[in-house]
């Protein structure tokens, strides 16, 4: 069974008590997971999954659980499903991205730790806040009136093509 296999075995709980357990301590786990990277953004994260695992204080399943949700925020993403106790991998993070997706993610608690500090200047952070704002936003495409082209590209109008009424 590959770690993230476990990871999800962890996450499946029927007992509600459980798992909500389960879930603070993974999220205490996380933070200072993060604050441990964010304290040395320069310095190579790279080795066997369970070696990193241990230099993190995380169970190995943990740490797929921790790889599952940094991946996105990795400048060459992992494949999660086959990392083993034994499996090379190298965390190569674009902090941008990471800043973003925690954002995305509605961690506060991650993306308001002051270790961000030494890593993004409060503007860049502003900056892709405000970007994520915008990313969120609906934007209406222009309405197609009954006698404008068709936007199926026949040439007709709409209300004689996609327009026309079921009769």
């Amino acid at each position: 069974m590959s770690l993230y296999d476990q990871w999800r075995a962890h996450t499946e709980s029927k007992d509600e008590a459980a798992v909500h357990a389960f879930w603070n301590r993974y999220f205490a786990e996380e933070t200072e997971a993060y604050r441990k990277i964010l304290a040395e953004p320069e310095k190579k994260i790279a080795g066997k999954a369970s070696e990193l695992a241990a230099s993190f204080d995380m169970e190995e399943s943990i740490f797929a659980g921790f790889l599952d949700g940094i991946n996105s925020s990795l400048k060459t993403p992992l494949d999660i499903d086959s990392i083993e106790a034994d499996s090379e991998i190298e965390l190569d993070i674009d902090f941008e991205k990471l800043y973003f997706n925690m954002r995305d993610a509605k961690a506060e608690w991650l993306f308001n730790l002051k270790e961000w500090d030494g890593v993004l200047s409060e503007e860049k952070r502003h900056e892709i806040t405000k970007n994520w704002r915008i990313s969120k936003q609906f934007i209406a495409g222009a309405k197609v009136g009954p006698n404008d082209p068709c936007p199926c590209g026949s040439g007709k109008k709409y209300k004689k093509c996609c327009g026309r009424s079921a009769d």
